[in-house]
């Protein structure tokens, strides 16, 4: 098929209304579109058959997951350019419909459906999750949790680093002069600094990951700590680094849900990058469960990724391509959601802290290792698998940096009823 490249150019111009951003590279070896912008690479008319039958971005992730669909040079500014035209503008089939009855887009259609070759809708890939409802049982809750984190301590090493810490870092006022490591030390070190960890005092790490935040409170604020996850790869992989540090005395790693936690009270609560798997249903009951599990005065330091409010918030609705691939039964909530509930909890909220672009460091960090591993992390995982991670990390970190989301850490307390916090009047002291 002759000059594919500028048939779908015009296609994709008249049925978006806009010029195209993008050069269109296809399987006839054809291209089209602004000389030196990233080439959307279209491998063969299967990509548009996916597109066809789920318009919009769920259609794009399948044709990117699946090896369909490919970016040629620099992928930040295509993802950029394409979260315009799609991501932004919400399109889905009942919109498309309505667009259709334009005769220039009508038009357009007709002569997409004579590139598409057999009109039979492709079967999604293998590493697509399918789900009907958000409903954060433990069941349910576990089963999300595996899909994500149980796909080998290997490849998150590669992505992670030695640092295996899967949040944001806590970069210096310039970015270059920190290593990744570093900068997640940092990080660690701001929380217990937070939470005000003294030597003999004990410590519950929800959704402790591989580790990294009880062995660093343990062995540099001399605490006892609890860590629990639901990820059986997670708990192993950490009870053998607890092991090699010597602390095993000190840190207690457990595969069990925050909801089962039974051996209170603490004297404060890390949760790091786990809040945003709690659903907004059980969002109250996730607060009045830590409130709970604290003594009198202790401390929980609650790091968790914001969305932007919205005017209707009853229209809020996950992002398709990470309920499917990434984060199955992930929500995010606005910061002062987020606030509302763990003051409805009986939580005194101290401090308040945004660190958005500090993520969106991370992400280029974490992509940079992904690019550099790439033919390890296929073998390790699968190339779906791999191309996932890529297309998620670099769209969060140009979401990171737009501010269409953010990350913020919130310092609570349960306050006695005397009223004493057990703060400093000055707690911002403890950036060091």
């Amino acid at each position: 098929m002759a000059d594919a490249a500028s048939r779908l150019t015009r296609v994709a111009e008249q049925m978006l209304g806009v010029p195209l951003p993008l050069r269109i590279r296809a399987w006839d070896g054809s291209q089209a579109g602004p000389p030196g912008a990233p080439a959307l690479v279209i491998r063969n008319r299967r990509a548009l058959r996916r597109l066809l039958f789920k318009p919009g971005e769920l259609g794009l992730a399948r044709a990117w997951v699946a090896g369909d669909l490919d970016i040629e040079g620099d992928l930040y500014t295509a993802l950029d350019a394409m979260a315009g035209l799609v991501w932004e503008r919400g399109e889905d089939a009942r919109g498309l419909a309505q667009a259709v009855r334009d005769p220039q887009v009508r038009a357009a259609a007709l002569e997409l459906l004579k590139l598409l070759g057999p009109p039979v809708p492709p079967a999604p890939p293998r590493e697509e999750v399918r789900r009907r409802r958000h409903l954060h049982t433990r069941h349910s809750d576990k089963r999300a949790i595996s899909h994500h984190y149980d796909v080998g301590n290997d490849f998150y090493e590669l992505v992670l680093g030695p640092s295996m810490v899967y949040s944001c870092a806590y970069w210096g006022a310039v970015e270059e002069d920190a290593t990744l490591e570093s900068a997640q030390r940092d990080k660690l070190e701001l929380v217990c600094r937070k939470l005000g960890l003294t030597p003999g005092r004990r410590l519950l790490d929800v959704g402790c990951g591989w580790g990294s935040m009880a062995l660093h409170a343990a062995r540099e604020h001399g605490v006892s700590v609890v860590g629990i996850t639901l990820s059986q790869e997670q708990a192993v992989y950490a009870r053998k680094r607890v092991a090699d540090e010597g602390l095993a005395d000190r840190v207690e790693i457990r595969v069990q849900d925050y909801r089962d936690v039974a051996d209170g009270p603490y004297d404060a609560i890390s949760s790091i990058g786990m809040a945003e798997h709690v659903g907004a249903e059980r969002y109250l009951e996730y607060a009045s469960t830590l409130h709970a599990l604290l003594k009198p005065g202790g401390r929980l330091l609650n790091h968790q990724i914001a969305r932007r409010p919205q005017r209707d918030e009853s229209s809020y609705e996950t992002d398709r391509f990470i309920d499917a691939y990434v984060f199955p039964d992930g929500e995010l909530a606005p910061l002062g959601t987020t606030v509302t509930q763990l003051e409805r909890a009986g939580f005194e909220v101290r401090d308040v802290e945004s660190i958005r672009e500090h993520y969106a460091h991370t992400l280029r960090r974490w992509v940079a290792n992904l690019e550099a591993g790439w033919d390890r992390a296929v073998r390790l995982t699968s190339p779906g698998r791999a191309r996932v991670w890529r297309l998620y990390m670099a769209a969060c970190a140009l979401a990171f940096e737009h501010n269409r989301i953010g990350v913020n850490q919130v310092l609570a307390v349960r306050t006695p009823e005397a009223g004493a916090s057990g703060l400093p009047l000055r707690p911002r002291t403890w950036h060091g």
